[in-house]
């Protein structure tokens, strides 16, 4: 988590937020709406702050129906590294 806030703050110093790197930890994905929510952007902002996340390699944007998912890969590992056995 601490390395995802670094990142942020030195590559997104302008969308970096307490609350946006809280919501990428939460659950090992996120979307739009949540970011909306949680972080207090508008829909259009939260898209682009996604967008810029995963361009960075931060996230993994994934498409299902119609709904857009960013993946944080690295935290999905490390649980299914230490899920149970």
């Amino acid at each position: 988590m601490s390395e995802y806030k670094n990142r942020i703050k030195r590559d997104h110093p302008k969308l970096y937020s307490h609350e946006l790197v809280n919501n990428l930890f939460r659950h090992p994905y996120t979307r739009i709406e949540y970011v909306i929510d949680e972080v207090g952007v508008g829909r259009q902002t939260a898209g682009r702050y996604l967008d810029q996340l995963t361009q960075s390699g931060l996230l993994e944007k994934v498409k299902v129906a119609q709904s857009d998912y960013y993946i944080n890969a690295p935290l999905v590992q490390l649980l299914s590294q230490n899920g149970p056995e």
